[in-house]
């Protein structure tokens, strides 16, 4: 994979988790951040980097968790 496509995998991750900044419903923005995990999780793997894999497996898994576990409270 090219050096800007790993660049633009990168950049997408970001901009997705900036944006998660602007959502105001707390089930939405987790599953926001879930997906924006899954990015990077994707770049991490395209670079070969375990540290970016398992922070953002743990990441994604939490946010996912926490969205169900409150649309279950509500």
């Amino acid at each position: 994979m090219s050096r800007v496509a790993l660049d633009l995998i990168g950049w997408a991750a970001t901009a997705m988790f900036a944006a998660s900044y602007f959502v105001k419903d707390a089930a939405l923005l987790r599953r926001v951040q879930a997906a924006a995990a899954v990015v990077w999780i994707g770049y991490g793997v395209a670079i070969g980097s375990a540290p970016l894999i398992g922070s953002n497996v743990l990441v994604a898994g939490l946010a996912l968790y926490s969205s169900r576990r409150q649309a279950r409270v509500r």
